[in-house]
Formats: structure tokens, C-alpha cells, sequence
């Protein structure tokens, strides 16, 4: 195969943010929540944080892990659309220096955006407009790429509009014609709970690999993280929950594989579920068994919350040899870190 994961997700500028609690209720926002805006009110608030030191970088769920994949070593290939503007050049020029093979089509809308607040306590709110990113078609899917991949990765963000869905699922039809693996990132409990019965039904369908954290799993299945656990494993190969400071769950078969967390001063959370799920695709398409892929994962999201961005620059080899013969010997240098 040519590429290792072809993932199609929004393609999104992240504009990263800290705030005091009080500034974020001054800006109407709840705290902790995903909102999604109008382009009005993305303009408004764009404006509103230009008082503020703003980080700035190609994000998106998806696209953030492809970015994970491609620092592990990994060869991607990231499918989404951006706009005819400034920040869509960007956004292009950033993921292919990244090492990530962008296949961008262009819409008239501006590329989409998502602001993230982040509060002393590092407590993640989300304002975000998808803007391009809701146009994306079947068209727009290069299917000569995916059929050259192993893995295809759809983020939970897709699952949500009910067009974007439909490309998911016809991009995830070809997968499966293929033989290709499919991933699912649920992605946000939110959007699990309003489109549950659509979820379950694309899982129980296409999905090889599901990654939720514990809400997301209780969202799909209204079961606590082990029973989840279970209960999603009954409708894919691989499932993945989780919890939180306790790192995860992972189960194929009859077997569980409890994954710990690393421990991490802890900074900013965002992107830690990314690059989690990087780190587990990429042990899987190099052939490494569940546990090691879930502790590569485990210990590179610890690396991620202990700075501001979603993504790591540079990921050294040595460091993920080291720890997988830590992980063959029985070492566990871990407990404590926060990713979702």
C-alpha cells in the first residue's frame, strides 16, 4: 500500500486561546461545551480575541491525528475542503510541510475555524464554524488514494450533517469493498446522543476500529466505561474507550487490554485524543499487538497536554523503540494524565 491512513475530517484553522473563567462568560460562552457558530458570530468573536496572544495552527480532528500518523513515521493522506481565501492556503501549505498529503478541493465559503478557550484549570471550550468544510462531497473524495491505503479514518464531526454522512459512508462502502480497515473517532458525546441511531448503524456496518472516551461511549451505548466497552466490541473488531487520568480501554475478541496513563503536568488538552489515535493506528499498521499500540498512544497524548496546540512537533524514534521494549519488558512508568 502507498499511504497508511487516508482520513477524511473538516479542515479546520485552530486558534488557540487563554482566558480567565470570567472573560469566557463575558463572551457568552458556557464553558467545557462545543459550540457551533454562524459565520456572524465567528467574525464577532474573531474580532473580540484579537486582544489576546492567539496560537494558530491546521486542526481538526482527523486532520490533527493524520498529523500524529505522519511525525510517527507514518505516510497520510488528509481529505477535506477549505475556502478560496488566505487561511485555506495556509491550512494547505502547513499539513503538506507537516508530512501529510493534503487532497483539498475549494469552496467559495471561507475555510472553517475552530477558537479554543482555555481556562487556568485547563478546561477546553470550543466556538466553532465549519464554514468550507460543510461542502465537502463525494466528488471531493479521492478515491484512487484510498484505495492505495490501509487504514481509512473518518472522524465523529462527519457523522453529525446529514450530507457529510452520506460521503462518509459512501467513502467508508469503498473501504470495505477494498478490504481497507475502517476507523471511527466518535469524536463528541454531543453529536453521539443526537445522532445515535445513525452512529450505531455506520459502526455496526463499516467499522473495524471505534475510539470514544467514557462520555461518548455512555452517549452511544448508555453503559459505564468496562460494560461500554463490551457493548460496542459486540459491533466492531476493535474497541476502544477512554476514561480519562486512567488511560484506556481496549478490547478485540475475548480480551481486554487496560492501557495506563502516563503521567503529565498537565497544560492544555487538546489534541491528546488525536494523537492517541495516532499513536494506535500507527502501531497497528506496523504490526504491533493492541497493548503496545495502546501504550504508544497512552504516552505520546501525556506529551501533547503538557503544552498549548494540539499537536507535537516532532516525535523521536528512539523514544517510541525505548518504549515498546519498556512495554515487552512489563515497565509502567505511568498513572495520571488527563486526554479525552
Amino acid at each position: 500500500m502507498k499511504y497508511d491512513v487516508f482520513g477524511i475530517g473538516s479542515a479546520l484553522m485552530d486558534f488557540l486561546v487563554e482566558v480567565e473563567d470570567n472573560e469566557l462568560s463575558e463572551l457568552n460562552l458556557k464553558k467545557g461545551q462545543f459550540h457551533l457558530i454562524d459565520e456572524e458570530d465567528s467574525k464577532k468573536l474573531l474580532k473580540k480575541i484579537k486582544k489576546y496572544p492567539v496560537k494558530t495552527s491546521p486542526g481538526g480532528s482527523c486532520a490533527n491525528t493524520l498529523h500524529g500518523v505522519a511525525i510517527f513515521g507514518g505516510n497520510p493522506v488528509f481529505c477535506g475542503k477549505i475556502g478560496r481565501n488566505s487561511h485555506g492556503d495556509i491550512y494547505e501549505e502547513k499539513m503538506f510541510k507537516s508530512g501529510v498529503k493534503p487532497r483539498l478541493a475549494r469552496s467559495e465559503k471561507i475555510t472553517g475555524h475552530a477558537i479554543t478557550f482555555i481556562t487556568p484549570d485547563s478546561e477546553r471550550t470550543f466556538a466553532v464554524y465549519l464554514g468550507a468544510a460543510l461542502e465537502l462531497k463525494k466528488a471531493d473524495i479521492f478515491l484512487e488514494d484510498l484505495k492505495q491505503s490501509r487504514i481509512l479514518h473518518i472522524e465523529g464531526y462527519q457523522l453529525e450533517d446529514k450530507g457529510l454522512r452520506d460521503v462518509s459512508s459512501q467513502a467508508m462502502q469503498f473501504a470495505k469493498k477494498h478490504n481497507i480497515k475502517i476507523s471511527v473517532d466518535l469524536g463528541d458525546s454531543g453529536i453521539v446522543a443526537r445522532n445515535k441511531a445513525d452512529i450505531l448503524k455506520i459502526i455496526e456496518k463499516y467499522a473495524d476500529i471505534v475510539f470514544a472516551n467514557e462520555n461518548e461511549a455512555n452517549a452511544l451505548v448508555g453503559l459505564e466505561p468496562l460494560e461500554a466497552l463490551n457493548d460496542i466490541a459486540k459491533l466492531t473488531e476493535i474497541a476502544i474507550v477512554k476514561v480519562g487520568r486512567y488511560g484506556s480501554y481496549i478490547k478485540q475478541n475475548n480480551t481486554i487490554y487496560k492501557i495506563p496513563g502516563y503521567k503529565a503536568k498537565q497544560v492544555d488538552t487538546t489534541g491528546a485524543g488525536d494523537i492517541f489515535a495516532a499513536g494506535v493506528l500507527y502501531g497497528i499498521f506496523s504490526g504491533w499487538d493492541l497493548k503496545i499500540c495502546g501504550h504508544i498512544g497512552s504516552y505520546f497524548a501525556a506529551k501533547v497536554v503538557e503544552e498549548i496546540g494540539a499537536r507535537l512537533e516532532h516525535i523521536d524514534q528512539k523514544e517510541v523503540e525505548e518504549l515498546i521494549k519498556r512495554v515487552k519488558r512489563g515497565e509502567r512508568k505511568s498513572t495520571m494524565c488527563f486526554f479525552r
